[in-house]
């Protein structure tokens, strides 16, 4: 198993008018934007049982750090970047610039009756 996948755009069209990129389509039941400032960090290597996590970097610079058991990945991820982190899989933010993202899970890390799909043990 791959510790992070890194993915294309499904389409991008641009014109004089401006871009319209196709992220993902269908299998994702939850779509979150987050801002995060340079030298934030966020994640501190949690995990989701069930859901993976799709992001698209719409700004700016990250370093993502990623283990599964004895693996350990750093990715650096950039503005136009898509990239996926599978179940099981820690996962850790560190921001390098100002940096807007799109995060997309194919299940609700969230249940209607409050019980999480988010790990630090």
């Amino acid at each position: 198993m791959e510790l992070v996948k890194k993915l294309t755009t499904d389409f991008e069209y641009e014109d004089e008018r401006g871009l319209i990129c196709q992220i993902c389509h269908g299998d994702f039941a939850q779509v979150n934007y987050v801002f995060s400032k340079a030298g934030a960090v966020r994640g501190r290597f949690h995990y989701h049982k069930k859901a993976q996590e799709q992001f698209y970097v719409i700004s700016g610079k990250l370093k993502l750090e990623v283990y599964l058991g004895d693996r350990k990945e750093d990715c650096i991820f950039q503005t136009g970047d898509v990239f996926l982190i599978p179940a099981q899989v820690r996962h850790n933010f560190i921001y390098l610039e100002d940096t807007h993202l799109v995060s997309t899970y194919d299940i609700c890390v969230e249940t209607a009756e409050n019980v999480k799909d988010i790990f630090n043990d």
